[in-house]
């Protein structure tokens, strides 16, 4: 096989000089083609078998390369374009939302426009008398067309002007248990409703009533997140109120409304009406906020999480109006609403690309339920609401702190859980999730289900949640220890919950 070495290193060689005369521009390809064809004509001559297969091994060697070359470039060029394409949907993305906001706008000061007119209209005033001339006599006018100024308000006023509504119990429930409520409201929801919960969901979410007033249904979408609140507000006789979060929402004006100082009215929304009726009822009153994660949270809504820390509440007040006239709503003081009792907030939201995370700050003031599936069918006998007030269920909560303290026990088992996840993941309970822990825990076990399930639903909710911004791919092995040591201290049949998240915290990490 001489021969084709020989030839091997003669066309190498010959390569090597057409490169280096392809950079310096003095490459004659026709000249260069001859020389490539004479060698081979010289050297075949003396090729022998195995020369030949060499040959022919080389050629297919070259082609091979030649190929794999061809196709890691069509594979560099694809990456390009892609990472441009993306690049592009984000920049349209962000023109999106500031297009989102200039419509925002833009609808605010149609609205102002809107009102101009007609306060120009109801004062015999054209648009140009507007601009032209006094605003004292525009003040005087509008006032002569004045009115009250808070028309949805003013109707549930009207509504209940012979009274307020007083929900009493059936003569056949009149002595009725918490744990009788939530089997009662999960066969009217099957009987009725056609909607399938576990007894479990049924607890977590009377027993997070007890806990606190905003509750979060989060989940992937189609799972029942809104449909459990909508038929909650059957069960208890007053429907809810399915407020729907719109992207814009940037601030608590979106959530109550606006004072329009061209029309001299207020612009209410339907959340405000919402908690303005409830004052006039003593039954239980559920208030949707849709989709609550569409927009910032923390942003619209914190007033309420301020207020709702408050130990007192009494002192559960908001601003609604700066001024107050004698005309405005019976129920508005000063212009400032107290936020009754019987109201809890219930939020739902999907956890996908159109949405915003829901920070902490808003996770440790909420009782969290997470929906990953559509409950199971079964059959339940025909069940009636249930008119409750919302006095005889918080009357119901209270005594559950009283009839079932969390044990010492578990509470020492706890703390040394406690322990165990500062020192290997830095993260600690808290005074607030404590807090909660013990209003909880009672209230779910007066619903029919066990301490540790309560103290599960809670680690996985409070405490497990927050392992989701950690680097968990460098945490594998301390989510096993944290697996054997809720072994160690609860069992192998406890924390199930608990176990099943950290079981897709360690997927996450591999």
């Amino acid at each position: 096989m001489g021969s084709y070495f020989a030839y091997l290193g003669e066309v190498l060689s010959l390569t090597g000089a057409t490169v280096g005369k392809l950079f310096s521009g003095q490459l004659d390809l026709e000249a260069q083609s001859v020389l490539y064809k004479d060698y081979f004509n010289a050297y075949s001559l003396q090729f022998t078998i195995g020369d030949w297969i060499m040959f022919v091994l080389f050629i297919l060697l070259f082609v091979a390369l030649v190929v794999c070359l061809v196709l890691l470039i069509i594979y560099l060029i694809k990456k390009i374009f892609a990472n441009k394409q993306k690049k592009n949907e984000a920049k349209m993305l962000d023109e999106i939302e500031r297009l989102n906001l200039e419509l925002y706008d833009t609808m605010r000061e149609k609205d102002r426009i809107i009102g101009l007119n007609r306060a120009g209209d109801g004062a015999g005033l054209s648009m140009e008398g507007v601009g032209g001339g006094s605003s004292k006599n525009i003040d005087a006018k509008v006032e002569v067309k004045g009115g009250p100024r808070f028309s949805r308000l003013d109707h549930v006023d009207e509504k209940y002007k012979d009274g307020e509504y007083v929900a009493v119990l059936p003569e056949d429930a009149n002595q009725i248990t918490l744990k009788e409520i939530c089997e009662r409201f999960r066969n009217f929801a099957c009987s009725q409703m056609r909607l399938f919960y576990t007894p479990e969901t049924v607890r977590q979410f009377f027993a997070a009533m007890g806990t606190g007033k905003l509750i979060i249904l989060e989940g992937i979408s189609g799972t029942g997140k809104t449909s459990l609140p909508y038929c909650m507000g059957r069960f208890f006789r007053h429907n809810a109120s399915i407020c729907s979060v719109q992207p814009s929402w940037r601030d608590r004006s979106e959530l109550l409304g606006y004072y329009n100082d061209f029309t001299k009215k207020f612009t209410e929304t339907e959340f405000l009406r919402s908690v303005y009726e409830a004052t006039f009822r003593n039954d239980c009153s559920l208030i949707v906020l849709d989709e609550m994660n569409l927009a910032r949270i923390e942003y619209y809504f914190a007033e309420f999480l301020s207020i709702m820390e408050m130990p007192n509440v009494s002192e559960w007040i908001i601003d609604v109006i700066a001024s107050s006239r004698a005309d405005d709503p019976k129920h508005l003081e000063e212009g400032k609403l107290l936020i009754p009792q019987n109201i809890w907030f219930i939020g739902t939201a999907n956890n996908d690309d159109s949405t915003f995370t829901i920070t902490d700050k808003v996770y440790d003031r909420a009782i969290s339920l997470f929906f990953d599936n559509k409950g199971q069918a079964f059959d339940a006998p025909y069940t009636e609401a249930l008119p409750l007030p919302a006095d005889y269920l918080l009357g119901l909560y209270e005594q559950a702190k009283q009839d079932y303290p969390i044990s010492e026990d578990t509470l020492e088992k706890f703390a040394i859980l406690d322990d165990y996840v500062i020192e290997h993941f830095k993260l600690a309970f808290g005074n607030r999730i404590m807090k909660q822990l013990n209003s909880f825990v009672p209230c779910y076990v007066a619903a029919g289900g066990t301490e540790l399930e309560a103290f599960d639903f809670i680690f996985k909710t409070k405490i497990l949640k927050k392992f989701e911004v950690l680097n968990v791919a460098f945490l594998r092995d301390e989510l096993s220890g944290l697996d054997a040591e809720l072994t160690k201290l609860f069992g192998k049949d406890e924390f199930l919950l608990s176990r099943d998240k950290i079981k897709v915290l360690i997927k996450m990490s591999r």
